[in-house]
């Protein structure tokens, strides 16, 4: 543990547009009408079959934490309308957007498959909403529908650690407070944690219904002078009672459950532009509000298991705490780093496999800790090279750790030609090296060693493409 630590320290020594504080979505000056588009694509070679993988060589559970430059083909286009009358005053406006997301369950290749083959493309349709700004003068601002609502991202992760408050529900925001409420449901029976799905027998005969699970959050930015901004996170969760008319808990009808969460974000900026930025994020969840898994950080993707004799999560928590680090070096050189650190349990008494509502066994704790940088060197106005190093661990119950340490070196075309780390489209030519330790060699823990077996060392070379657009 203390060589973990160690190298913690010697490495740590976007959406389309971002704002001081919440995400936003800038249209075009002069235009009422706007498309936007975010993905990647490419392809990917690999010692292993002399051959294509397309599999990461992150460790499992943690997704693109660990580096991002192997991720597959992922695609979302975005349509947005901007309305004004001639009644709005002070700049009021109206805003509809909808966007569709396009990727393949069985890491295909886009151009190899369909909606129609097995494993085949997926659509998602992650917004779908309308926002009403600035109301009659107000300042107030109102919108509801499904909305990708969550604040920055850690970017070479893929890591949204604070506030990823997307889904379906209803927001206003006035001045420096929002105030956001979510509805949750689903009827996918092969999930564990906990059960949306239910049956109803109140009628004597089993049909499928739904769930609702609800969320109510609150966020407040407090300015600290000039270049620094503090962020509050307040959040309440319900999960309803799930069955009706019987007087004893089952996995069928069991009692409603509840969760909390805490936290605060600091934000400074420096440098030339105020370009530079550093991001300290501590978070606490509680009960079924206690956070994601995967690499996601929802928290209401409950983490771990039940307590089977109380029926409830009660006792169950979660605590993140991330830093991120981007620094404009100069003109032409920019680094971003990063730190994560995630300690959960769920509300079992024990740490390792433990049954849930369903019959199935998960973790009921897990340990987790990353660190990584990436450099970015623009050497011409068209050519920048990438410089990636990153660090993961994970504990499953009382497991030994499993550990990863992987570099990465990207030339990339910039064909913009502009000097700036945001600057998309880049075209990439990947190469990663990974290194496993034991214990992650023999339980195959990463997607590459799925797939390739119990090895020490994992490859990965790819063609890759990352672009976004919003005009």
């Amino acid at each position: 543990m203390k060589n973990r630590l160690l190298l913690t320290i010697l490495v740590c020594s976007m959406s389309w547009s971002y704002s001081f504080g919440q995400i936003t979505y800038e249209y075009p000056e002069n235009k009422n009408f706007a498309v936007g588009a975010y993905g990647r694509i490419g392809v990917d070679w690999s010692f292993a079959n002399e051959g294509s993988i397309g599999r990461r060589l992150n460790l499992n559970n943690m997704g693109s934490v660990g580096g991002r430059l192997e991720e597959q083909d992922y695609l979302e286009l975005a349509l947005g309308t901007k309305i004004i009358s001639d009644k709005m005053s002070d700049k009021s406006v109206v805003y509809f957007q909808t966007r569709v997301a396009v990727y393949s369950s069985s890491l295909s290749l886009f151009g190899n498959t369909n909606s129609s083959a097995p494993g085949g493309l997926t659509f998602a349709l992650p917004e779908l909403f309308v926002e009403a700004k600035n109301i009659g003068g107000s300042g107030v601002n109102f919108w509801v529908g499904s909305r990708l609502y969550r604040g920055p991202d850690l970017h070479i992760a893929d890591y949204r650690y604070f506030n990823d408050h997307s889904g379906q529900g209803f927001g206003l925001e006035y001045k420096k407070t929002r105030f956001i409420g979510l509805f949750i449901s689903s009827t996918d029976t092969t999930s564990t944690l906990p059960p949306y799905f239910y049956l109803n027998i109140a009628t004597g005969t089993p049909s499928a219904a739904l769930r609702h699970r609800t969320l109510w959050a609150i966020e407040h930015d407090i300015v600290l002078g000039k270049n620094n901004l503090l962020t509050l996170l307040g959040e309440a969760q319900k999960l309803g009672n799930g069955g009706y008319g019987q007087d004893t808990a089952s996995i069928y009808n069991y009692p409603s459950d509840f969760g909390f969460v805490l936290g605060a974000r600091l934000e400074t900026k420096f440098g030339r532009e105020k370009l530079s930025y550093n991001r300290l994020a501590l978070r606490y969840g509680s009960g079924i509000a206690n956070g994601g898994d995967g690499g996601n950080s929802k928290t209401w993707y409950t983490f771990g298991a039940p307590n089977m004799e109380k029926q409830n999560y009660k006792g169950a928590y979660s605590v993140s705490l991330v830093e991120n680090l981007f620094q404009e070096l100069n003109e032409r050189n920019w680094l971003e780093a990063y730190l994560i650190g995630v300690a959960s349990k769920g509300g079992a008494l024990g740490n390792g496999l433990s049954p849930t509502f369903w019959d199935k066994e998960v973790y009921n704790r897990k340990r987790e800790l990353a660190v990584g940088c990436r450099e970015a060197y623009q050497v011409k106005d068209f050519l920048r090279l990438l410089f990636e190093l990153h660090y993961s661990q994970r504990q499953d119950g009382d497991n030994p750790w499993a550990s990863m340490t992987k570099l990465s070196f990207a030339p990339t075309i910039t064909p913009t030609g502009l000097h700036d780390f945001w600057a998309r489209p880049e075209i990439r030519f990947v190469s990663s090296v990974a290194f496993y330790n034991q214990f992650a060699q023999k339980t195959l823990y990463s997607p590459y060693l799925e797939y390739v077996g119990s090895q020490k060392v994992g490859y990965y070379f790819g063609v890759k493409a990352e672009f976004w657009i919003w005009k």
